[in-house]
């Protein structure tokens, strides 16, 4: 079975080497018009008045638009309409597009986009969260706030009070393929737009929009991009909708890409949070209620920022069971990028304010931070699904075993936790009946040997005064679906030739992750057949319509389980003609190693194929599926919003350079849950990757914006992603092995998104070692970057 084997990226041959196709690796017609936008050079104001004389007239320029140049809908959101194509008179951010220009060549267009004089009526623009405070700028009338028990009552009532606020950065996506389209227009008034995106049929709709047509008069084709990270969810519709609308008015194909600089000034970023947290705990650091206030910058229009900004609220208990908790959330309004999705979409920062105010409670209440967490663990699974011991390396102990007896932990054991009245839920009131994070954490530290370890900073901290060490868990509890409820759902098309070729097309999108290798697999293991025999083809909105983005950690989840379905109705179908024929039972019909077994007859399955293509059966079928089980109401912040959770643990240490703030990460251990994995290589690639991103997140990757809006972070010379020597010296990644409790494709747990939040342990061994300056706790803002790191060092001696 083709599944659950550690096979190589589909790919892999094609990257390295340097012909894996992209958008602008696409050959072009001849006479190809090249798009580049004019921006804005001010954050907010109106257009007083626009010459773009010297535009038309710059070499190579072929035709420029404004606005009012547009035939039908100038809109580019993917939600309320409030994100034009090209400024309406008004703009909102510095490098928001105020015209486009076609030209020869893209240095032709790019030269020609800076030639425009347009004249300003410059306003005040707001960029941080007390200007949006004060001005009242925000999208939804006022905060959302989900709550469960009540949380002023219990934190009120505590022996031991906390509380705390820190700041959040955002970040840039930095995928390596930049924003690209390819517009060429068909016969009639069709149009194929070739585009690196998540979300095809969101690209085919806003181009059908803005071109005046039905959405079958548009078809979308995206082979791969060269990284997503859900950067490329909604922030590529600009370029498409500019190509089409150009094409359509020349009749010439049109492309354009974002260079670099522009790719950065122009798309969103993730959002930038300010996080407040008071929280009560008992004398055994129990907690007894909590209280989160979350302060979200969106940037000048809504995009996805009330979805992200409710996943927040959602991932804010984390691991924990919260008896009694009020998360209120504010989602402002700023003249910056519009913020969008970005991996985790939002459960990251609401994990990390949980993570900062556990920290915090570990250190006040002087209880070994891991102990503390696991004293606030949800309660864990009712059953376990036990695997062969050669298949869970790091076995699966007793979630109830006291790890101080086996010298994991070296504090008090604590008496156990009643539980609250509420049962086992989240404060948005669904029950949690998979928790895996008991057995994740013992094995971890044990397989880390995280005490020793401990015990071994602790002594180098006390005898080193320059260099300190920090080592630092946190686990994760990342929920898995869409919660815009009808997003959860996937089509697929599968083909067998009579030769027994497989062709295979869903609606996911391949961006480096693996996905097409693995629906791949599910294909083959459902024929029987090797992996060599199936071809997945570009995802293409005349193949498989209504796609939803890839995003969510849901593309093989979703498109895994659309596949299965058209293989199977197509293998039955075989399987029916083939037992009528030999006068056999459909059932007993086997599928297996290339073959198709009937009774004593043995088949190839090119046989197999052959024989059922003459007798006239149908060898292409459609395959659908759709999440179940989920129910969700963001307005009450009550129901079921995840179909299941995927669980991951990670220690980090790290050492910081105190009269510097230069620090490293020294070595990390993680234990990921990716249930019954459907490609251990491709999910410890992505865990491994995951956490890398996280990591940068929080500790060097810093956006900065001047006081009159400009990003002044906009080129890898001065915006610092992780590089290879970033990642620790010593690496241990190790998948949780074991079968998904819910029907997912093969048992297998969505590994897209969560590994990321592994990432904030780095954050949390810088603060670790940073608190061995001082006796106060640190309270490090992110990114903890160097400077950050002294400053905080400086206040822990009392020196600022």
């Amino acid at each position: 079975m083709s599944v659950t084997k550690p096979l190589p990226h589909d790919a892999a041959p094609l990257h390295v080497s340097g012909t894996a196709r992209y958008v602008d690796d696409i050959p072009t017609p001849k006479g190809t018009l090249y798009l580049a936008f004019g921006l804005s050079p001010i954050a907010k104001g109106k257009i007083t008045a626009m010459d773009l004389s010297a535009v038309k007239t710059a070499d190579g320029v072929a035709m420029v638009m404004t606005a009012e140049d547009l035939p039908f809908a100038n809109d580019v959101s993917p939600s309320i309409h409030d994100e034009p194509l090209l400024s309406d008179g008004t703009v909102n951010y510095i490098g928001q597009p105020v015209f486009v220009v076609a030209a020869t060549s893209h240095l032709a267009a790019r030269k020609a986009a800076r030639l425009g004089k347009i004249d300003y009526a410059e306003e005040t623009p707001i960029l941080t969260i007390e200007d949006a405070l004060a001005a009242d700028s925000r999208f939804e009338d006022g905060p959302r706030i989900y709550a469960k028990g009540d949380a002023d009552a219990a934190i009120a009532s505590a022996a031991h009070v906390i509380e705390g606020s820190f700041e959040l950065g955002g970040q840039e996506h930095f995928y390596l393929e930049g924003q690209a389209a390819l517009a060429v227009p068909n016969e009639g008034a069709d149009m194929l737009v070739h585009s690196s995106t998540q979300h095809p049929t969101e690209i085919q709709h806003k181009v059908a929009d803005a071109l005046g047509v039905p959405m079958h008069a548009v078809r979308v084709e995206t082979r791969r991009m060269g990284g997503g990270f859900g950067g490329k969810e909604s922030q590529g519709n600009a370029l498409a909708v500019a190509c089409a609308i150009v094409a359509r008015a020349t009749g010439k194909a049109c492309k354009m890409r974002y260079d670099r600089d522009d790719d950065m000034i122009i798309t969103g970023k993730r959002h930038a949070f300010r996080i407040s947290y008071r929280a009560g705990f008992d004398d055994h650091g129990h907690i007894q209620g909590v209280s989160f206030l979350h302060h979200a910058i969106c940037g000048w229009a809504q995009d996805l920022s009330l979805p992200v900004a409710d996943r927040a609220m959602l991932h804010s208990d984390n691991a924990y069971l919260l008896p009694n908790a009020r998360i209120e959330s504010h989602r402002l309004k700023t003249n910056t990028q519009s913020a969008t999705a970005y991996r985790g979409f939002g459960g990251p920062q609401g994990m990390v304010g949980v993570e900062r105010m556990m920290d915090h409670a570990a250190h006040t209440l002087r209880i070994d931070p891991v102990e503390l967490r696991r004293r606030n663990y949800y309660e864990p699974a009712h059953a376990v699904a036990e695997q062969p011991p050669e298949e869970k390396p790091l076995g699966r102990p007793d979630p109830h075993e006291d790890l101080t007896s086996r010298g994991a932990v070296d504090t008090a054991h604590a008496p156990v936790r009643p539980l609250p009245a509420g049962g086992n839920t989240t404060p948005y009131g669904m029950e949690v009946s998979d928790f895996e994070l008991h057995g994740m954490t013992q094995a971890l530290l044990e397989s880390s040997d995280y005490a020793k370890r401990k015990a071994a900073i602790d002594k180098w901290n006390a005898e080193n005064a320059v260099v300190k060490k920090g080592i630092s868990f946190s686990p994760v509890k990342f929920g898995i679906s869409f919660t815009l409820t009808h997003l959860n759902q996937a089509g697929a098309l599968v083909h067998v030739y009579q030769d027994g070729s497989v062709h295979l097309n869903h609606g996911g999108t391949e961006m480096g992750q693996g996905l097409f290798q693995k629906v791949a697999q599910v294909a083959a293991s459902r024929f029987g057949i090797p992996l060599e025999m199936v071809k997945i083809t570009a995802t293409d909105t005349a193949k498989v319509p209504n796609t939803s983005a890839t995003a969510a950690s849901s593309g093989s989840d979703l498109n895994g389980m659309a596949v299965k379905a058209a293989c199977d109705t197509i293998r039955d179908r075989m399987a029916d003609y083939l037992a009528e024929r030999h006068q056999a039972d459909p059932a007993s019909v086997i599928f297996t190693d290339g073959h198709v077994e009937v009774g004593e007859e043995r088949y190839t399955f090119a046989e197999a194929a052959a024989l059922a293509y003459q007798g006239r059966i149908s060898l292409s079928a459609t395959g659908f599926y759709k999440t179940p089980k989920i129910e969700w109401d963001r307005i009450k912040g009550r129901g079921r919003p995840f179909f299941y959770f995927a669980y991951g643990a990670s220690i980090t240490e790290v050492a910081v350079d105190t009269l510097t703030g230069e620090n490293r990460i020294l070595r990390t251990d993680i234990l990921h849950d990716a249930g019954a994995s459907l490609n251990p290589a491709l999910d410890i690639g992505q865990v491994e990757g995951g956490y890398v991103q996280g990591a940068g997140w929080l500790t060097t990757e810093e956006l900065v914006w001047d006081g009159k809006g400009n990003l002044r972070t906009h080129a890898p010379s001065t915006y610092k992603i992780p590089a290879c020597s970033d990642r620790p010296d010593i690496f241990n990644v190790a998948l949780w092995h074991g079968e998904n409790r819910e029907d997912t494709i093969y048992r297998s747990k969505a590994v897209g998104e969560p590994p990321f939040m592994l990432g904030i342990s780095a954050w949390l061994a810088l603060s670790n070692a940073v608190a061995a300056c001082g006796d106060r706790y640190p309270a490090l803002d992110a990114p903890a970057t160097a400077e950050q790191v002294w400053h905080g060092i400086q206040k822990m001696k009392g020196d600022i």
